[in-house]
């Protein structure tokens, strides 16, 4: 499949969404793992997509993660990558590893994978939605909601153990007394638990999904992943439930597919309410030290630990729908982030949002069981996802910024290669677009996005997607046997479809 920049809204399919860093092979979702992913057909540029065949073939260690229901469902692996530069937006995710969404038991999500090579992570899914995702060089699974009913069964079978010949020991003492420092894990989870959402999703037909979310500003509007809450975007219902119990009822404000993030507002905000302080997602560095806050298997008001351990992952990831797909250039972590998590913040060291939890890597394969946590987990920067957020409280529709080309979504080409003809019979460079002005046409092969080398379609969108319409980029790019380098200004694209 191939996916073109926006830039060619005029042609027969809006194109698809600049490509980011490099996409995540999709992977089951919190509902469940895909049995297989189809192969990244060529992806448009940063706003198009163009239909090309699926390889049947998919990497079994990815899987979008989705909500955790009472049963986990699997998530199916995605159609066959279909013409995204005019006819539809955004482009099927490429053929690598899949990555899971950290929402619910049904959900499903995306996931990234190093720069290089082309993997789709499962995305953190919302219990009971499903969705898949593939990230561009590790496949992840969303920590998604899967959580619900699973949780259930964790705590029965707990109570149960109870019953006669306990040996446990009640703790003694105050809650004063169990008071921590502010600069300890224990001191920050305390601060952050009342600033964050467990978010249940029940869809017009009865299936819903748990994911997480948590307090943007004081106003009541809540950040969280868009495979959290699509299933009950148009016609189903959405909850907000905080770690003191009580819940709330809220809307969809406003959702960007190709990000995966999605803004809600409550209905009837409490008074009080502290938004998390947002930190800087360029200024993290590996090895700095990470706390994840989300619902993991439904078991809200989770933590959890550890540290960057890469950046500008590409990943590429779907809500379960087989039609919309998200790209990004993830922040990687390896705090434990299972199905449910999906919307939940990632803390610094400091207690700052450094991003927003959507796939984790799976090693799972097409069994029956929601696949967990193995150590890789994917975040959306919050740099980008505070942007998206801003446009969506303001004019309820995200903005993406293109190029104006369809790449081609292969992972093995040594770049991104811009398609013979966009989606729909169009053309692949878009006339009088960003790379027709730069002189980019059919065939150039991009190998670097400013100083960000380029392995792939995907990769390509997702560095895209990390910018903002009117900012001039450099793209290297080779053509018959020689390299050159060209300065474009980026387009812009309104809306997923």
């Amino acid at each position: 499949m191939s996916t073109e920049n926006e830039g060619n809204e005029g042609n027969a399919a809006e194109a698809a969404p600049s490509v980011p860093s490099a996409p995540p092979v999709p992977a089951d979702a919190p509902q469940g793992l895909p049995e297989s992913a189809p192969v990244a057909p060529p992806h448009p540029d940063a706003t198009a997509t163009q239909q090309q065949p699926a390889s049947p073939a998919q990497d079994p260690a990815t899987a979008p993660m989705a909500p955790a229901p009472a049963a986990a469902p699997q998530y199916a692996p995605p159609p066959a990558p279909q013409p995204a530069a005019e006819a539809g937006w955004p482009p099927p995710p490429p053929a690598v590893p899949a990555y899971a969404h950290a929402h619910g038991a049904q959900g499903g999500g995306p996931a990234w994978g190093p720069p290089g090579q082309v993997q789709t992570p499962d995305a953190p899914r919302k219990r009971g939605a499903g969705g898949l995702v593939a990230a561009v060089v590790v496949a992840a699974l969303v920590a998604g909601g899967v959580g619900g009913a699973l949780g259930f069964w964790a705590a029965d079978s707990n109570n149960s153990s109870d019953s006669s010949g306990s040996t446990t020991v009640s703790a003694s003492g105050t809650p004063q007394d169990l008071k921590r420092d502010p600069g300890t894990v224990a001191g920050i989870a305390a601060k952050a638990l009342p600033s964050v959402v467990t978010i249940d999703a029940q869809s017009g037909d009865g299936e819903g999904g748990t994911g997480t979310g948590f307090v943007y500003d004081k106003e009541g509007h809540i950040l969280t992943n868009n495979h959290v809450v699509a299933s009950a975007a148009d016609s189903g219902q959405l909850t907000a439930t905080f770690s003191n119990g009580k819940k709330y009822d809220a809307e969809v404000v406003g959702r960007a597919q190709g990000y995966d993030v999605a803004v809600l507002k409550l209905k009837n905000p409490p008074q009080g309410l502290t938004p998390l302080p947002l930190g800087n997602s360029d200024q993290v560095a590996v090895g700095d030290s990470t706390i994840a806050i989300g619902a993991p298997f439904g078991l809200s008001n989770t933590v959890t630990t550890g540290i960057i351990s890469a950046k500008n992952r590409p990943v590429a990831s779907g809500d379960g729908s087989g039609g919309s797909n998200s790209y990004m250039s993830a922040l990687q972590t390896d705090a434990s982030i299972n199905p449910g998590n999906s919307g939940g913040p990632l803390l610094s060291a400091g207690g700052a949002v450094i991003g927003i939890n959507s796939a984790i890597q799976s090693t799972g394969s097409t069994g029956q069981s929601q696949a967990g946590s193995i150590g890789l987990g994917f975040a959306i920067p919050i740099n980008q996802a505070k942007n998206v957020a801003q446009q969506l409280i303001k004019t309820g529709q995200p903005v993406y910024p293109v190029i104006g080309a369809t790449v081609t979504m292969d992972e093995k080409t040594g770049g991104a290669v811009i398609s013979d003809q966009g989606a729909g019979g169009t053309e692949a460079v878009t006339k009088d677009g960003p790379a027709a002005r730069a002189g980019l046409r059919a065939g150039d092969v991009i190998t670097k996005f400013n100083d960000t080398v380029v392995d792939s379609g995907p990769t390509l969108i997702g560095e895209i997607w990390t910018h903002k319409p009117g900012d001039k980029v450099k793209l290297t790019y080779k053509r018959d046997g020689k390299t050159s380098t060209v300065e474009v200004t980026l387009g812009e694209r309104k809306g997923d479809s």
